[in-house]
């Protein structure tokens, strides 16, 4: 690691390419966590909107089915 070499965090994360804000945005978020669990929490971050919109996809289905049975449409 670059801050092992006696590089400060805002130069090493320079030299990696990323911006400083980044660096600290990800940090506030995932800070305490290793790699394989942010890994999970984005997989259960992607599975988790995968069935919003499924749920809200079943909504509408069933709301066009009541309309078209009651003949409101």
């Amino acid at each position: 690691m670059l801050t092992a070499q006696g590089k400060t965090v805002a130069e090493a994360v320079r030299a990696i390419g990323v911006t400083d804000q980044t660096y600290y945005r990800w940090r506030a978020e995932f800070g305490g966590l290793k790699l394989d669990q942010v890994k999970r929490l984005k997989e259960l971050e992607r599975e988790n909107a995968r069935r919003l919109l499924a749920a809200s996809d079943l909504t509408l289905d069933k709301v066009s089915l009541k309309e078209a049975a009651s003949g409101k449409y």
